[in-house]
């Protein structure tokens, strides 16, 4: 059992969403630290764009499967590269963790 997240990214190369699928298998429910901190990370992400940009989005989720689809519709912003490049730094560093890196498989994909 692992999550599975794929960033997605545009011919330039610049990161214009996600998905996040499953659920990590580290602990029990309500003590999965890697289920935990892939959350934050994403949901942070999907707030702060939607506080502090004015880009549309695409937003799928479904609690059960542990699923989050999220898409910058709109031409990508200065905010939201960094906002999303923040996430994928984060979540880099989990992978690089040896503690973790079996529970999280990260890739890339264009879009």
């Amino acid at each position: 059992v692992m999550t599975k997240v794929t960033i997605y990214k545009n011919v330039k190369n610049e990161c214009v969403g996600f998905q996040v699928f499953g659920h990590a298998g580290y602990a029990e429910e309500g003590e999965d630290i890697v289920c935990a901190a892939i959350s934050v990370l994403t949901i942070n992400t999907i707030n702060a764009i939607d506080t502090f940009t004015d880009v549309s989005v695409s937003l799928e989720t479904d609690e059960e499967q542990g699923l989050i689809r999220y898409k910058v519709l709109d031409k990508p912003t200065k905010e939201t590269t960094l906002l999303l490049e923040t996430m994928c730094l984060g979540l880099s560093s989990m992978v690089e963790d040896e503690n973790y890196a079996e529970y999280i498989d990260l890739k890339f994909e264009e879009v």
